[in-house]
């Protein structure tokens, strides 16, 4: 179960079959989408969603057939009745590529038909046996790409048209001339992964400045409020020695002082936002790209990478703010001349 935690909703901690991957590579439920005040934003990092309807039509493809997988996974492990999904006797054996139960004796022509086609078949007790990772990765072996041609799903796929980035059968390839140049699918699949992984270091690196970053907001925060507390004190060892008809002034001082200090203080609390969310969205980045490298069908890859793609290029054109001297106190000397005054 704690290995899988993050199959859930970022923002409810809740199982949903409707998970949406954000720009900010976030993943949040429709049903918290909907309900993100004001809507438009992402309800883990408020970061802006670039769309009029507030809702991405990016669905998480990983997350959602991780989803699927491990619930007849769990099918399995928890010894309900399993029964053939073509006879409804009891199923013995499961096949990771049509994704089905099957009895003995649809086992025996399951192979007879299909042994050349790589389906593996394999026993429902060998299975509960072993781990939800070997489950997955018996899956992920066992997984193909299909034709971007929808007439042709059934066609085996090992090419890549460079023109139109996407998979195609022999078919297409063949008998549709505007598809060139041509690359083998196995080494395309498999340079979207170590880009991914490229940038995913690459962000690493500089999550380092980030982090620099927000440690310095958060000092120049403490500062800030340092600084005020200095000045109230101040205040009011001097006011206290007066009469009681001056206590307005005391109020108006520290009322002086706050008003200073606000600017500073809103100005630090939306960068500090500001770079939470970009933190936020790095951590959602490699942990997203951890994810399909471990588990991603090479479908997944070609589907999801050019998005995520996207999200990690955005990331690293942000540069981390530049620190300033902010932590010192603004203007007080119409105070202190008050203050002398008194």
């Amino acid at each position: 179960e704690d290995d899988f935690q993050f199959l859930l909703c970022e923002s409810c901690q809740q199982e949903s079959p409707n998970l949406k991957l954000l720009t900010c590579l976030h993943t949040s439920c429709l049903s918290c989408l909907s309900k993100t005040k004001p809507v438009g934003q992402c309800p883990v990092c408020c970061s802006a969603i670039p769309l009029a309807s507030g809702i991405l039509d990016m669905d998480n493809l990983l997350f959602i057939n991780l989803q699927a997988r491990l619930k007849v996974y769990k099918q399995m492990v928890d010894t309900v009745d399993l029964f053939c999904d073509n006879c409804r006797k009891p199923g013995e054996f499961w096949c990771s590529e049509c994704f089905e139960f099957l009895c003995t004796n649809c086992f025996e022509a399951h192979q007879r038909y299909l042994r050349w086609e790589s389906h593996r078949a394999k026993r429902v007790m060998d299975i509960r046996a072993g781990s939800a990772k070997d489950f997955l990765e018996g899956i992920r072996r066992a997984g193909s790409l299909s034709c971007s041609n929808p007439d042709h799903k059934s066609q085996p796929v090992s090419i890549y048209c460079q023109r139109c980035e996407k998979a195609l059968c022999c078919s297409c390839a063949l008998l549709d001339n505007q598809h060139a140049p041509f690359r083998d699918i196995r080494s395309e699949t498999q340079r979207r992964q170590e880009e991914l992984s490229a940038m995913d270091r690459e962000l690493r690196r500089r999550r380092s400045g980030f982090e620099a970053a927000h440690a310095a907001l958060q000092g120049e925060a403490a500062r800030l409020e340092e600084a005020q507390r200095e000045m109230r004190e101040l205040i009011r060892q001097r006011v206290e020695r007066l009469v009681r008809l001056i206590r307005r002034e005391e109020e108006e001082l520290v009322g002086l002082v706050e008003a200073r200090q606000e600017q500073g203080r809103r100005e630090l609390a939306r960068e500090l936002r500001h770079v939470e969310g970009v933190l936020r969205r790095m951590e959602a980045g490699g942990r997203l790209v951890e994810k399909m490298s471990l588990y991603a069908t090479e479908q997944e890859v070609m589907d999801m990478q050019p998005f995520i793609k996207s999200s990690l290029q955005e990331l690293q054109q942000l540069q981390p703010p530049v620190a300033t001297d902010r932590g010192q106190p603004g203007d007080l000397s119409e105070c202190r001349a008050r203050l002398q005054a008194l």
